[in-house]
């Protein structure tokens, strides 16, 4: 079994006949996929299940399917329990730059047009699971010591469970999503708390305090502050998707 056929797949397609053959054929190659008619069923999925990847119909009436990418690269990942870093690949209606450039705009990291090989359109599914580090499907991250489950919202430390708040989960896994990276103050702010303008707050200093009091002893080596910019988790190797 390949670590793809682990990974969990969301679809949300409005017609039916392109529906369940990318259902059957996608279930057939291993993926456990979650099917939805509609912008809304597709968001209630995207609460519920944390898919590993969305493949969006951005032809919905109403251009619901370009809204709801837009929903979940604004979500918080705390309050509305949208994963916002989930990969999302766009099925637009039609082979032109406008229909892709929407698609971009909304947050697609990928599109396809119609009409499109299944072939190509599994390769792409790949790439991208590749890329975010997500195949293997289990929702969870592993940096040294450090065990993140992103899916039930529970931290480990050498074993050792670990109790924090939705504020500091929200950091510590924005900050595991690219761990040798430095997220800028203002980058996480506006992501984690919405807000516009860094000021002199000291609302992400106290948080990332707070975390790495819980971390304990190895708190300095995990919450690391860049000063003057901001703040990354560690300088170690990208984080690894652990075995289901």
């Amino acid at each position: 079994m390949t670590n793809r056929d682990r990974s969990t797949l969301l679809l949300v397609e409005e017609d039916d006949a392109t529906r369940v053959f990318l259902a059957d054929n996608l279930t057939a190659d291993g993926f456990d996929v979650l099917v939805a008619d509609s912008a809304r069923d597709g968001l209630r999925l995207l609460e519920s299940k944390f898919p590993d990847i969305a493949l969006v119909d951005a032809g919905l009436p109403q251009a619901a399917g370009l809204e709801l990418m837009a929903l979940v690269r604004e979500a918080d990942g705390v309050v509305s329990r949208v994963d916002p870093q989930v990969p999302l690949l766009a099925i637009v209606p039609r082979d032109g730059e406008l229909d892709r450039v929407r698609a971009f705009e909304r947050g697609a990291d990928d599109a396809l047009a119609r009409p499109f090989s299944y072939r190509e359109l599994r390769c792409r599914i790949d790439a991208l699971l590749r890329r975010s580090g997500r195949r293997g499907g289990s929702g969870r991250l592993r940096i040294g010591e450090l065990e993140i489950d992103t899916a039930a919202r529970a931290v480990h430390l050498s074993g050792r469970p670990l109790e924090l708040s939705a504020k500091e989960f929200a950091l510590l896994r924005m900050l595991a999503s690219d761990p040798t990276r430095v997220h800028t103050k203002s980058e996480l702010l506006r992501s984690i708390w919405g807000a516009r303008t860094v000021g002199a707050t000291r609302t992400l200093d106290s948080h990332a305090c707070r975390l790495r009091r819980k971390l304990g002893a190895d708190g300095g080596r995990y919450v690391v502050n860049v000063w003057g910019v901001g703040y990354r988790l560690v300088d170690v190797p990208a984080p690894v998707p652990l075995a289901a």
